[in-house]
C-alpha cells in the first residue's frame, strides 16, 4: 500500500479490506510523536476527520497535513485521547485479523519470557502490545480480560472468539470498570465471556501459590505487575526483619518468608486482604509463627510502631488518580518514605513505588530524595524498578511507564 495521498477509488479499496471508516488528518508539524511511536493522539493535535460524524469507536486512517499516511487506529470524538493507534505505516490489514496476530505475537513472547514455575501473568498490555485499550491477564487456565476503549468495545465479539480459538481458556471473565472506560464514555461492564464462571482459583507464582477472587479481586485479582520484583525481595529477606506496607494479599511477605525472613509483617488497610493474605499463608503451608498481619494504615502504622526492620516495603495505591492531584501525591510521597526511612534498620533494604501514572520517573524520584533529606538518611540506589517483562511499553510512550519503584540500601 502506498504511502502517498489517496484518491476515492483507493480509498474504498482500503476501506473494504481494512475496516477503516474515516480519515483523521493532524495539524501541521504535529505528526511528530506518532512518528517517535507513541500510539496517543491528543484531540488538540487534529485538523480534521472526514466524515465529521464518525462515531465513538471507529477505525480510521491517520494522515499528516499533506495527506501522507502515518498509520491507523481507533477515534473517540469525545476523549482527550482522540485516537488509538494500531498500526504505522502503510499495512492495510483486517482490524479483526490484526486483533488476532497480535495475540498470537503476545503469547509467543510470555512463552519465552515467564518460568514455568509461574502460571499467571500479563497476556496483552495495551499499547505495548500493540492492542491500545485491551488488557488481558492469564491466572492458569482463566482469563480476565479489560476493554478499555471504545474501539475495542466495538470489537468484543472478535477478542472472544480470536482468544478462544488461540488460548482457549476454561474460562473468559471481563473487568472492565475504572477511569480510562469513564472518559471514553463507557459504563462499567463485569461478568462471564465465555465458558464457566470459576469460584477463588489458586496460581502459581516463582513457586508461590495465590488465591485469585476474580469478582473481588482488584485489578484482575492479582498485582501481576510485582511478579519480578517479589523474585528480587528474595535476595535480600533471609533472617531479615520485613515490613511489608500496603500489603494486599501478601505478596512480598509470603515470598519474604519463603526466602527464610526471620520476622514478616504485612499491614494493609482492607480488612478482606488481610484475611486473604492469611489463606496464602496457609496455602503454601510457610511459619506462621514468624508472620503476623495488621490491620492499619501504613502511615499511621509507621508513626506509632517503634520497631527498626532490615527490609520494608512500601507499594501503596495510587496517590495521583489525575493531573491535578500530583502536587498533592508528591507531598503524601514525601510523607510516607521519610517515615519509611526513619524504621530502616543500619544497613537496611527500601523497595518503595509509585503506581500512579501521574506522578511517576524522575518526580518519584525526586520525591525520595526530598524524603531522605528530612529523614536524615543517606541511601544509595541498588536499582531502579518497575512492571515485569510481561508489561511491555512502547519505546516512544513513556506514559505506559505507570510503575515506578527504587531499590536503596542504607549506607551505615
Amino acid at each position: 500500500m502506498t504511502t502517498a495521498p489517496i484518491g476515492g477509488d483507493e480509498r474504498c479499496i482500503v476501506a473494504e479490506n481494512a475496516g477503516i471508516a474515516g480519515q483523521v488528518y493532524l495539524k501541521a508539524g504535529r505528526e511528530g510523536p506518532v512518528r517517535g511511536g507513541n500510539p496517543w493522539i491528543f484531540s488538540q493535535t487534529i485538523a480534521r476527520v472526514e466524515p465529521s460524524n464518525l462515531p465513538a469507536g471507529a477505525a480510521v486512517q491517520i494522515r499528516d497535513r499533506g495527506g501522507r499516511l502515518l498509520g491507523f487506529g481507533h477515534f473517540n470524538p469525545g476523549t482527550t485521547i482522540a485516537v488509538r493507534m494500531l498500526a504505522w505505516d502503510g499495512a492495510a490489514t483486517r482490524i479483526d485479523r490484526l486483533l488476532e496476530e497480535r495475540i498470537q505475537n503476545a503469547r509467543a513472547l510470555r512463552q519465552r519470557l515467564i518460568s514455568p514455575h509461574t502460571d499467571c501473568y500479563r497476556l496483552v498490555n495495551g499499547d505495548g502490545d500493540g492492542l491500545s485499550g485491551l488488557v488481558i491477564d492469564r491466572y492458569a487456565d482463566v482469563l480476565v480480560v479489560q476493554i478499555l476503549s471504545a474501539g475495542m468495545e466495538a470489537l468484543r465479539v472478535e477478542i472472544v472468539a480470536a482468544l478462544t480459538r488461540t488460548i482457549a481458556p476454561r474460562a473468559i471473565i471481563e473487568r472492565s470498570q475504572g477511569a480510562v472506560r469513564k472518559a471514553e464514555g463507557l459504563a462499567d461492564c463485569a461478568g462471564l465471556l465465555a465458558g464457566t464462571m470459576p469460584g477463588p482459583t489458586i496460581v502459581t507464582e516463582n513457586g508461590l501459590k495465590f488465591e485469585v477472587d476474580f469478582e473481588r479481586g482488584q485489578k484482575t485479582g492479582h498485582f501481576l505487575d510485582q511478579r519480578e520484583n517479589r523474585a528480587r525481595l528474595a535476595a535480600i529477606a533471609g533472617d531479615a526483619r520485613v515490613l511489608d506496607l500496603c500489603c494486599y494479599s501478601g505478596g512480598f511477605a509470603l515470598m519474604a518468608l519463603k526466602a527464610g525472613a526471620r520476622d514478616v509483617i504485612g499491614v494493609d488497610t482492607s480488612a478482606r486482604a488481610l484475611d486473604w493474605a492469611r489463606r496464602n499463608l496457609a496455602l503454601n503451608e510457610l511459619p506462621s509463627e514468624r508472620a503476623r498481619f495488621v490491620h492499619a494504615q501504613a502511615g499511621e502504622y509507621l508513626a506509632s510502631c517503634g520497631e527498626k526492620f532490615d527490609v520494608i516495603v512500601l507499594d501503596p495505591p495510587p496517590l495521583a488518580r489525575a493531573r491535578e492531584s500530583a502536587a498533592h501525591a508528591g507531598r503524601l510521597y514525601v510523607d510516607l518514605n521519610a517515615a519509611a526511612m526513619r524504621v530502616l534498620a543500619p544497613g537496611g533494604h527500601l523497595m518503595t513505588f509509585s503506581c500512579s501514572v501521574h506522578f511517576r520517573g524522575e518526580d518519584f524520584v525526586r520525591a525520595v530524595r526530598i524524603a531522605e533529606s528530612r529523614a536524615n538518611r543517606r541511601l544509595r540506589m541498588i536499582a531502579r524498578l518497575g512492571a515485569g517483562a510481561d508489561h511491555p511499553v512502547l519505546l516512544g510512550h513513556v506514559e505506559g511507564e505507570y510503575l515506578t519503584g527504587l531499590w536503596l540500601s542504607d549506607l551505615e
